[in-house]
């Protein structure tokens, strides 16, 4: 499995036959260098929440790639409602199920979800995340959310790489993040969801240095790790 961050809460996943993208906040987004590879090819795109600094270009992309938006229920359904063209799959918190490509769980995020349209906020449901796991490996998202002990019980699916936010003000700090860490016990996490804004700056080095027992690398937007 092949995961590039594409800056913010952006990943790009590829494994074989499959494509994926996980809150392609893309158009807008300071830190993201386009590429083509980037947004050609894709099998499905998962959405953790209905902020559009994590919806992004889904629809686009979705149309584009003839692609499966992944996501809970109202926003898959939002979607589905508003571009019957677009093949959903709509999800809950705790629900898991077994894709071609792989294994999906939704997971519990602590935040909000809403979508911003015609001048008006409407409901998007449940934040969540997202733990995929395809040919054994296992990748959590963590979508946007603030430090919870549901994290504890991912210690128990030996999660390979974790993408964890760190910018504080809306979601875990560094130090909260640190403490999510600690619950979790990933092989490699990877923060995220920092410097985007001026209101979630956080130095990624002191995330680094408060974790002496783990393994933690630092992607620049548009670098890739492989487990």
């Amino acid at each position: 499995m092949k995961v590039t961050f594409l800056g913010h809460s952006a990943l790009l996943v590829e494994d074989k036959n499959f494509k994926g993208l996980i809150d392609p906040f893309l158009t807008g987004n300071p830190l993201y260098k386009s590429k083509k590879e980037h947004t050609e090819g894709i099998t499905h795109i998962f959405i953790t929440h209905a902020h559009g600094d994590h919806v992004g270009d889904a629809v686009k992309i979705a149309l584009d790639n003839k692609a499966i938006i992944i996501s809970n229920a109202e926003i898959a359904n939002t979607i589905k409602l508003d571009n019957p063209e677009i093949e959903t799959h709509a999800m809950h918190i705790g629900g898991r199920f077994e894709f071609q490509f792989g294994q999906v769980k939704m997971t519990p995020a602590l935040h909000g979800s809403s979508f911003f349209k015609d001048g008006n906020f409407y409901d998007g449901g449940n934040p969540g995340g997202f733990l995929i796991d395809i040919d054994n490996k296992s990748l959590y998202h963590a979508g946007d959310t603030g430090l919870t002990y549901d994290m504890k019980l991912l210690e128990d699916e030996e999660v390979d790489l974790a993408f964890l936010p760190i910018g504080g003000n809306y979601t875990m700090d560094i130090d909260d993040a640190v403490r999510a860490v600690h619950f979790i016990k990933p092989k490699i996490t990877v923060p995220m969801h920092y410097n985007t804004f001026g209101l979630i700056q956080a130095d990624p080095t002191y995330f680094v240095a408060k974790l002496p027992d783990f393994v933690v690398k630092i992607l620049k937007p548009g670098k890739s790790i492989t487990i």
